[in-house]
């Protein structure tokens, strides 16, 4: 073969090499780039579940809830997608129960039943009368007991007082009384105890008023949460204006057991003020149901 036969062999054979390596680059780029473009539309954190069972807003009743809660489930990938790229295969590791950051009077010590009152409860908007009702009721024993002490019990006194159905509560006579005031698991007072008897004929009589207690006290509030937004327990009020204000209307219309502290509890309880420390895990799911559009449940 002659030398410039050999010199041009040499050159198609480079350029045909030189073409395969380029396609080859081009496929990969593609390929990367269209890996990283997904990435951008199903974040790999989203392939797989912050499974929080334990941390369920059940307790709030209203369906809007478990729209916040199915955030944490399992997003599904179609089968296309994970054949471009094996990266969406894989997630970042749940945090663990140690590892949530929790307002500071939740400690290691603090016991199981109050912490899931804080993960579940605590914060969450409520609009149901009934369960209105429970919170006050349970806010005013405050002056007898610590949270731990009342949510221990919590299921026997809603049994005692009939799932806190204030039309219920309010027909209750002596004989229905007395057994709850001899109840030694219940350990209430005599004075306690009706006075939430008593309540619940107060709350009967602002049903025919406003409609409901729901409509009753969120129209107080403007039918909107109050969003605090603090760092240290220091800084949590044991009482507000806004709680002195209802605490006096309440007083006015009959119940008992309803002073600005106790009432100042209850709003915390019920999620009328979002009081959980702003590093705590629990502020921004409660402030995200706290600014939904009212209705009333």
């Amino acid at each position: 073969m002659s030398k410039p036969n050999v010199r041009r062999s040499y050159a198609i054979e480079k350029h045909s090499s030189s073409s395969s390596s380029s396609t080859q680059t081009n496929k990969n780029y593609n390929l990367f780039y269209l890996s990283k473009h997904l990435k951008k539309v199903y974040p790999i954190g989203l392939d797989k579940t912050y499974s929080f069972s334990s941390l369920s807003l059940s307790l709030s009743q209203t369906s809007d809830d478990e729209k916040l809660s199915s955030a944490f489930q399992k997003r599904q990938v179609p089968a296309a997608i994970k054949n471009v790229s094996r990266a969406l295969d894989y997630a970042k590791p749940c945090p663990s129960e140690k590892e949530l950051m929790r307002c500071s009077w939740i400690t290691t010590t603090s016991d199981k039943v109050y912490v899931q009152f804080h993960d579940e409860c605590w914060g969450v908007p409520a609009y149901d009368d009934h369960r209105l009702f429970e919170l006050l009721s349970l806010a005013g024993l405050l002056m007898d007991y610590n949270w731990t002490e009342i949510l221990r019990r919590r299921e026997l006194i809603r049994e005692a007082f009939a799932g806190f159905n204030a039309k219920q509560v309010a027909k209750m006579g002596e004989k229905e009384i007395k057994e709850i005031i001899s109840s030694a698991s219940l350990m209430l007072a005599e004075n306690r105890v009706r006075s939430i008897v008593d309540n619940a004929k107060c709350i009967v009589k602002i049903g025919k008023e406003f409609g409901s207690f729901s409509c009753y006290m969120w129209n107080h509030m403007n039918y909107k949460p109050i969003i605090n937004r603090v760092r240290n327990a220091r800084n949590v009020p044991l009482r507000t204006p806004k709680a002195e204000a209802i605490s006096k209307d309440l007083v006015k219309r009959g119940f008992r057991l309803v002073g600005p502290v106790i009432v100042n509890s209850f709003m915390q309880a019920a999620g009328m003020t979002i009081d959980h420390l702003l590093y705590c895990f629990r502020h921004k799911e409660c402030v995200n149901l706290a600014e939904r559009p009212w209705r009333h449940v």
